[in-house]
């Protein structure tokens, strides 16, 4: 296998040779032009999706306040309000997509500090739709927001120091709170908003489930600074392969500990060739060595890596010979030039306890909306462990000697 690509830039500079399309084939394998319907979702599934949004402002309404700053006409008041509707919708996408279990966004570009953003994403998420006219309060999904937004303001600087270039958001159906135990938090060693950790514990079972919520590094020459003192620390691309060997480690720990593991989000590493269209860039070098670092330290750990988590790529477990596509370049034609760089990564004791269901890409144009990204997203049955197993067997034999004459 090769490895040779990070995600590209807005402009490719050189492509690898390696790949070519099929003969006859101008575009990429599957591009659809509207959106795959969804399979039905067994009751004791968790659906879980995850997009990279490029910015949350889009999906939030203007407050009405900003039309008064200035005299205007009625005329240009009336058409201020009608733009200051969202052109994308965060409870729309819920609807559409059956209310799924969990709602993993990166790149929601919110300041830590901005508290009025934060609390009308809270008010995007609930807000009813039309459609829910009429549904009791008690009767429509609502979900639990939670933001892992940067602080590191010599790394993830917005205007004015804002700290609001990157930056997670996780939403949690509140219902499952019902059968799960569920605490979120972060890691120590990230500043810039970059990860989220959602713990499901059973409450009926030993069963318990680490879900990350991820932005990954994207590795450049930009310099990466002591998050404390600002003093240069190297580049992206050290920082990149920093954080895959915290992130492994993170991986590791909660492991032994007992705990199942499953990633999701924006890797900013396409596995290898069938991941990009037309061809892989390979220059400069230096991403190439981030995509064998990606490979050693999170997806099998068959390299050099001292410690790896060994990773599964679960939608390309499923779909070996599929190319399908999750980052789309912006200002090119649909299927032009893009890459898969969003997806989930299963821990090998999860993959092969067969907990993840399915797996799918949602990549249309009218999916990907005001993004860059099309979501991505996986079905997860969480079931007994094999402690629970055996605490059942034992439970059984004892039943029967004690039914026993």
């Amino acid at each position: 296998m090769n490895r040779d690509i990070s995600p590209p830039p807005s402009k490719r500079r050189k492509v690898a040779t390696n790949t070519a399309p099929s003969p006859g084939q101008t575009a990429p394998v599957s591009t659809p032009a509207s959106r795959t319907p969804l399979p039905p979702l067994n009751a004791n599934t968790l659906r879980i999706f995850s997009w990279n949004i490029d910015g949350i402002a889009p999906f939030l309404q203007k407050p009405i306040t900003e039309f008064f700053q200035t005299s205007k006409s009625r005329t240009a008041l009336r058409d201020d309000a009608k733009n200051a509707r969202p052109t994308a919708s965060l409870r729309g996408f819920l609807h559409r997509h059956q209310w799924p279990s969990i709602l993993f966004l990166q790149e929601v570009k919110i300041a830590h500090t901005d508290e009025k953003t934060q609390d009308a994403v809270k008010k995007a998420v609930k807000s009813p739709l039309p459609e829910e006219e009429g549904t009791p309060h008690n009767k429509r999904p609502l979900y639990h927001v939670h933001f892992t937004l940067p602080t590191d303001l010599h790394n993830a600087r917005g205007p004015k120091r804002s700290g609001k270039i990157y930056g997670v958001c996780s939403l949690i159906r509140r219902d499952l709170y019902i059968p799960y135990r569920i605490a979120l938090r972060t890691v120590d060693w990230d500043a810039e908003g970059r990860i989220s950790v959602v713990e499901l514990r059973s409450k009926t079972s030993t069963a318990k489930l680490a879900v990350f919520n991820i932005y990954a590094v994207n590795g450049t020459e930009n310099a990466y600074r002591d998050p404390q003192t600002g003093a240069f620390k190297g580049t992206r691309h050290d920082r990149k392969r920093a954080f895959h060997k915290l992130l492994a480690r993170v991986c590791r720990e909660l492991e032994e500990q007992g705990w199942d593991v499953l990633l999701a989000g924006d890797m900013n590493v396409a596995p290898d060739e069938r991941d990009g269209y037309p061809k892989l860039r390979i220059f400069p070098q230096a991403h190439v060595v981030n995509r064998t670092d990606f490979h050693d330290k999170l997806l099998g750990g068959g390299g050099k890596a001292k410690e790896p988590f060994d990773g599964v790529d679960v939608w390309r477990e499923l779909y070996p010979h599929e190319r399908r596509y999750t980052y789309h370049s912006r200002g090119r034609k649909w299927g032009s030039s893009c890459d898969r760089v969003d997806y989930f990564v299963a821990g090998r004791k999860t993959w092969e306890k067969g907990w993840v269901r399915a797996a799918g890409v949602m990549d249309s144009e009218e999916e990907m909306g005001t993004s860059d990204h099309v979501p991505v997203w996986v079905d997860v049955e969480m079931k007994e462990g094999d402690g629970d197993q055996m605490a059942s067997k034992e439970q059984d034999k004892d039943a029967v000697k004690m039914s026993s004459p």
